[in-house]
């Protein structure tokens, strides 16, 4: 019999950790190729971990509600050996576990001997973890590991974020936080402040009402939105835009590409296309704000958000949104839009988005003030299409018509977005929009 060591496997560029939600198996089971044996969740997206050996389980190192690292194990599932050889394996087993054991012990040499080369290097100390990122910070800023220990986090068990030590960076020539370091041979170990615990608020209701615990997504959301009004100073801009060209185009042409792609020609894609288009035109629309410096992007990859069947909300990216005919457009925003309802998101596809669209049409809103989805600096709101009476130009004179308009609202951050270019940006994309060719091929 050997075993296997199944570990969290690597969910995308920007995903360090993930926490177990759910386990599907149990102790005992057998397990086939593929199966999946447990259910994790990331800040962004759940998901299942399958195995990829037939076999038993035989140990779960993590419970429920454990945050867990890429690349640690969390369970080990015995396989099936060869029957008539179980000596043998049994010898070879042992063999290559000696050997294992020999090269782990070198490893952890290594590392004790660069450990104390670099005794002043940031590390995660006591029960505080530190993501790569917020140490890369710390190294860059030269903040030493008092420092680093010293700041209130605002994350998960008391983690301290991005923007936990961007905040303290900007604040460190007026603010003076006292630690006591001890330090003890060659290793560094720092006080840990800890954070009072907040008290539970208590929950009245009367005697008909319904308690309802708000779920894990739903509490990240919370946050998010929270976060994201504290940091960024929000403006909006208003636009209606005419879009009679584009309706009646899609309702000649829609059929057919039905019967030619096997997809349904919604409006989202069009939108979004005339969106990438502005934003390849205003590419200062197309950045994030992390502390004092303005990361320009490079590739346009629009998030669309998409609403659950629970009701909660989720943003997947449409990567190189800006290099996509109508045709890829339309596939790509009814693929991520069907395995958004399904659940069948992978991390990666809602990691990297630089501006994010959301359409509040949907649910018959003609306009709406939506939050911006930080890092970036704007999100823009398609309101509902109506018909309504609008003045028509001609060179024969004014007359009164029916016309399909709609209103676009763009929020975006008053920090780095002034409002000359914020209006200038949504008034390009209703620009493409009205100019729409009705006799464009697809």
């Amino acid at each position: 019999m050997a075993k296997f060591e199944l570990k969290l496997p690597k969910m995308g560029e920007s995903v360090a950790e993930a926490t177990i939600t759910s386990w599907l198996k149990d102790v005992g089971d057998t397990i086939d190729m593929d199966d999946p044996v447990l259910e994790i969740a990331t800040d962004k997206v759940d998901s299942e971990v399958p195995s990829e050996v037939e076999g038993v389980l035989v140990e779960r190192l993590f419970n429920v509600d454990d945050v867990v690292q890429v690349g640690q194990v969390l369970a080990i599932i015995e396989t099936k050996g060869d029957d008539d050889s179980t000596s043998d394996s049994g010898k070879e087993s042992s063999v290559e576990a000696e050997e294992n054991e020999k090269k782990v012990v070198q490893q952890l040499e290594q590392t004790i001997t660069k450990a104390k080369e670099t005794v002043t290097a940031v590390v995660s100390s006591g029960d505080r973890f530190y993501s790569p990122l917020v140490k890369n910070i710390a190294k860059a800023e030269g903040i030493s590991q008092a420092e680093l220990d010293g700041i209130a986090g605002t994350g998960k068990d008391g983690r301290v974020t991005k923007n936990d030590i961007l905040d303290y960076i900007q604040n460190r020539g007026n603010t003076q936080q006292s630690v006591t370091p001890k330090l003890e041979t060659s290793v560094v170990s720092a006080k840990i402040i800890e954070k009072p615990k907040a008290e539970k608020p208590v929950v009245i209701s009367s005697g008909g009402d319904e308690i309802i615990e708000m779920t894990r997504m739903g509490k990240l959301i919370a946050h998010h939105m929270v976060e994201s009004v504290q940091t960024a100073a929000h403006v909006q801009s208003f636009i209606e835009a005419d879009v009679t060209n584009i309706w009646n185009w899609r309702k000649k042409v829609k059929d057919g590409f039905m019967k030619r792609e096997g997809e349904n020609l919604t409006f989202t894609p069009i939108f979004m296309e005339a969106i990438a288009k502005a934003l390849r035109d205003f590419p200062m629309m197309n950045i994030s704000l992390q502390g004092d410096t303005v990361v320009k992007k490079k590739n346009i990859n629009l998030g669309l958000a998409a609403a659950l069947p629970d009701g909660n909300l989720i943003v997947p990216v449409i990567k190189n949104a800006d290099q996509l005919n109508l045709v890829g457009m339309t596939k790509q925003v009814n693929d991520l839009a069907n395995r958004a309802r399904m659940g069948k998101l992978k991390p990666d596809d809602t990691q990297g988005g630089t501006y994010t669209v959301t359409n509040v049409g949907t649910f018959g809103s003609i306009m709406g003030t939506p939050i911006i989805n930080q890092p970036q600096v704007g999100i823009l709101a398609l309101g509902a299409i109506r018909k309504v009476p609008a003045v028509i130009e001609t060179p024969e004179g004014d007359f009164i018509g029916i016309r399909y308009k709609m209103f676009l609202s763009h929020s975006y951050d008053h920090r780095v977005v002034n409002g000359a270019l914020g209006g200038k940006f949504v008034k390009a994309v209703t620009d493409y929009l009205e100019a729409w060719d009705t006799n464009r091929e697809i």
